[in-house]
């Protein structure tokens, strides 16, 4: 009984999905959610134009990893590695994981809040079960069954568009500050901006989406598409542009709706300053009435669920590559032990900061400001490796998509100087 249940969820349409769905999720974490609550609450309708211009950028970057992990059968780390000097590398690697702990430590205690407004129990309490929870599927559920449910999970980001069934929105009204949105390009906005760019582009959603490439063609017994025929490689070519267009497209429709939905209630009710997730979800309830209070905490939690994993997993993917150690979600603990141990210092750390004198969002700001010294540097070592035919073969990136990614990494870099200097 129990194996053919297993036999039907394995053959589910969902799991057709590749890992462009579970990355472009990813990206909305508790903490992006912060970011777009604040641009919704203090701008108004007039963020709104941000995510259609953000949408192509971080698809073209997402994709060209995806096909650097297809294509080589290698994660981005083992990739760069093989092309730069060590001291880039480890430098990057090594930035990468204090982000990602600092961005993790935001993202629980913003679920342990989220979750305490609708339990009552103390958000210590909540967070630390939710640490635990994450741990417990990623150590003890295999890749093939666990990343199943993360497919599942990210049915939660629709949460955010019932929200603007529960409020009055003013489409037309929309649609032109959409096109043409009206603001004063001042320092806050243009900090407003950066910080949505840089939440939407970030480093490790680089290194996951490529070794999640790795691990879906390790899963089906598939070779690189160096040694694969033509045919294979058109199709696989073909999934990848799809899946992580469609992934990120939902990922960026979502946070469009965030950016609306705290607009129309928060901002048109005069709250202008949203410092968390949970603050956001707790102000709407006033405004908008118990159902968007419920559907916006539901989807903090989902993202949440899907968030910490992406991030820790990101990094033990990293350092793995890094330093040759065998690291695979697929394998058990017993056989990947560093690879866990990394996911596990990760959260444990992220929890730890819980109990510190840094505050969350501190702990997110400085998450912000290492993640944008990383991605100028690691999205160029992206576009040379996507344009190298000794590292791609006959699959070296068209022009198109270059020319996407080489303004990704040029509007990142503006943002990054204007992080330090503006």
């Amino acid at each position: 009984m129990k194996h053919s249940l297993w036999s039907r969820i394995k053959n589910h349409p969902l799991l057709r999905v590749g890992p462009g769905l579970v990355t472009g999720v990813a990206d909305d974490d508790p903490s992006g959610i912060v970011t777009y609550s604040q641009a919704g609450a203090q701008f108004g309708l007039n963020m709104l134009w941000t995510m259609p211009i953000a949408y192509p950028l971080m698809a073209a970057i997402q994709v060209l990893c995806a096909r650097l992990g297809r294509v080589t059968g290698h994660g981005l780390a083992s990739n760069i590695k093989t092309t730069f000097p060590p001291a880039v590398l480890f430098l990057l690697v090594l930035l990468l994981l204090i982000a990602n702990v600092l961005n993790i430590a935001a993202d629980i205690a913003a679920m342990g809040e989220v979750a305490a407004l609708v339990t009552g129990i103390n958000w210590h309490v909540m967070t630390a079960f939710f640490v635990v929870l994450t741990l417990a599927l990623q150590i003890l559920v295999p890749y093939h069954r666990y990343v199943y449910f993360l497919k599942w999970l990210t049915l939660s980001l629709l949460a955010y568009a019932a929200v603007l069934f529960t409020v009055s929105v003013p489409w037309s009204e929309v649609f032109w500050a959409t096109l043409m949105p009206s603001f004063k390009l001042n320092s806050d906005a243009a900090a407003m901006v950066v910080g949505i760019f840089g939440t939407t582009i970030s480093p490790y959603l680089f290194f996951w989406q490529a070794s999640q490439e790795v691990e879906d063609m390790n899963s089906r017994h598939q070779k690189n598409l160096l040694l694969e025929g033509e045919g294979i490689a058109h199709s696989e070519l073909k999934r990848i542009s799809w899946d992580t267009w469609s992934g990120m497209l939902y990922s960026n429709v979502a946070a469009y709706c965030i950016i609306l939905a705290t607009a129309v209630t928060l901002h048109a009710a005069g709250i202008t300053d949203i410092n968390t997730a949970a603050q956001a979800a707790f102000a709407l309830k006033p405004l908008a009435g118990n159902s968007a209070y419920f559907l916006f905490a539901i989807g903090i939690l989902g993202v949440g669920l899907i968030g910490v994993p992406v991030l820790a997993g990101s990094a033990a993917y990293a350092l793995s590559e890094v330093f040759g150690w065998n690291g695979s979600l697929e394998h058990s603990p017993r056989h990947a032990i560093k690879f866990y141990i990394v996911i596990a210092l990760s959260v444990l750390g992220a929890l730890g900061i819980q109990y510190s004198p840094i505050s969350p969002m501190k702990a997110l700001f400085w998450s912000a400001v290492i993640n944008g010294v990383v991605a100028v540097p690691l999205m160029m070592a992206i576009m040379i490796l996507a344009s190298k035919r000794s590292v791609m073969g006959d699959f070296i990136a068209s022009k198109s998509i270059l020319c996407l990614g080489w303004s990704a990494t040029i509007i990142m870099g503006i943002a990054a100087l204007f992080m330090f200097f503006g």
